[in-house]
C-alpha cells in the first residue's frame, strides 16, 4: 500500500512519470522503500529546501502508522 501511495505521488509531481520506480527493502523492524526519478525531476520531488519530500515523508508516516512498522522514504540519485 506505502509503494502504491508513493509511486502515486510522485508521478504526479514529475514531467517524465514513466521513469519513476519505487523499490522495497524489507527490514525486521522497518521498511525503507526507495524512490528514484529521472534525473531532471530530482528537484520536483525533493522542493525547495526539502519541503515537499518532508511531506511526502510525513504522509507515508500517517499511511504506515496502521501497520505499525517503521517505513523510510529514501530519495535515490
Amino acid at each position: 500500500m506505502e509503494k502504491d501511495l508513493i509511486e502515486y505521488l510522485a508521478k504526479s509531481l514529475v514531467d517524465d512519470p514513466s521513469q519513476v520506480q519505487v523499490n522495497i527493502v524489507e527490514g525486521e523492524k522497518s521498511t525503507i522503500l526507495e524512490l528514484r526519478v529521472a534525473d531532471g525531476d530530482i528537484g520536483k520531488v525533493i522542493g525547495k529546501h526539502g519541503r515537499i519530500a518532508k511531506a511526502i515523508r510525513t504522509v507515508l508516516q500517517a499511511a504506515s502508522a496502521r501497520s505499525g512498522k517503521h517505513t523510510v522514504l529514501e530519495i535515490l540519485d
